[in-house]
Formats: structure tokens, sequence, C-alpha cells
């Protein structure tokens, strides 16, 4: 018989951007809070990558890849 045990599950982690006029912890929260919408059980949030883009010499938007991992349910 398995044992059940209350810390025992697996994650999932996907990656999702997201983008703010403002800086890159914004840019993180939107991508966050976004996923979380539609997405049970957010754990971490681990910085993949961050970039800008410039328009006139001037940064015009903050972006964020965030892996986020979540509890995976299996469905049984």
């Amino acid at each position: 018989m398995a044992e059940s045990h209350p810390f025992r599950f697996a994650s999932r982690v996907t990656e999702v951007i997201g983008v703010s006029s403002e800086s890159w912890e914004a840019a993180a929260r939107n991508a966050v809070e976004t996923a979380a919408k539609t997405v049970r059980d957010l754990r971490i949030a681990e910085v993949v990558r961050q970039d800008i883009s410039i328009e006139d010499g001037k940064v015009s938007s903050y972006r964020v890849r965030l892996g986020i991992s979540f509890k995976y349910e299996s469905g049984d």
C-alpha cells in the first residue's frame, strides 16, 4: 500500500512572459497575476530572461520570461 504524505506532490513548469512599461518587477507581477487567473496552485516563479523594447532611443517596455511551477494534478 502506498504511503500518503501531505508534502509529496509533483510540479509542472511552464514559461510565461509579462510586459510592463514601468519595470521588470511590474512585468513579472503582470505575468504571475495573469497566469493565476487560469492556473491553480502556483508555487514558484524563476526569472529565465529579461529584455527591453527600445523606441526612439528610450526604453518603451520591459519583458520578463518566467518559469512558473504549479502543482501537477494527474486527473486520477
